[in-house]
């Protein structure tokens, strides 16, 4: 499954150099994590987490400043997490996830996008069952059987670890985030985690090609777009 991550990764990166509103997608994430785990990053690992990632994409500190305020009730929209699953081009699985307030106008937003590159939304469960829903975890080091031991005594639910190239990365159930990112600092100290995220990733990939690719770059383009899209994930094999 590791591997998967790592052959995706240049996909996957130049899906989110497609993002045209970071700030402001960057500012609805905080929020509601925010929201969901308090507005104290000591206390809420994945709001440190996110914090963190906002830093490194260049977000400004007021914006994420008042992407908290609005968590402690000073003000600001109301955002609920929403999920569309569906088929692109090629019939490769699309996972989209999106931070809304009003789910009616953001799921025709999205299913437009579908269609006008001749895809289809699918039902919840159509596509995600295809996906290992997942905590990544990245920092520069080579020490796999030291982190295998700290994460286990953590009794963390390890599903994998690579080391390459100087670079260990850590895979895990997604409801392990916080008891493995927690492992990790307190055997290693103040990690600087290349990679810090729960993603989808796909069990299997399936290749795009000829007219598909350019339709699929264009849903991907699209999608991304969209205000209230946060994330997209796709098992396409892009050439």
């Amino acid at each position: 499954m590791g591997r998967a991550f790592q052959n995706r990764k240049e996909s996957m990166a130049k899906t989110a150099d497609a993002k045209t509103k970071v700030y402001s997608k960057f500012g609805r994430e905080l929020y509601v994590c925010a929201k969901q785990g308090g507005s104290d990053p000591h206390a809420n690992l994945a709001l440190r987490g996110l914090i963190e990632r906002a830093k490194k994409a260049q977000v400004p500190g007021h914006v994420i400043d008042k992407a908290l305020d609005k968590a402690n009730g000073v003000g600001g929209e109301d955002y609920s997490p929403a999920r569309y699953e569906g088929f692109g081009p090629g019939n490769v699985m699309v996972i989209v996830e999106c931070l809304t307030d009003n789910p009616n106008r953001t799921i025709g937003d999205v299913r437009t996008c579908f269609t006008k590159c001749k895809g289809k939304i699918g039902t919840p469960g159509s596509v995600s069952h295809m996906f290992d829903h997942c905590a990544i975890l990245a920092f520069d080091g080579d020490d796999e059987e030291g982190t295998l031991e700290a994460l286990m005594d953590a009794d963390v639910d390890v599903t994998d670890i690579e080391n390459e190239e100087g670079r260990v990365t850590v895979f895990a159930p997604h409801t392990e985030y916080a008891k493995a990112k927690q492992a990790l600092l307190d055997a290693f100290g103040e990690l600087e985690l290349e990679v810090d995220e729960i993603q989808f990733v796909p069990q299997t990939t399936t290749p795009v090609e000829g007219d598909d690719v350019a339709l699929f770059e264009k849903l991907l383009d699209m999608l991304n777009d969209l205000d209230d899209v946060q994330n997209v994930y796709h098992g396409g094999e892009l050439p």
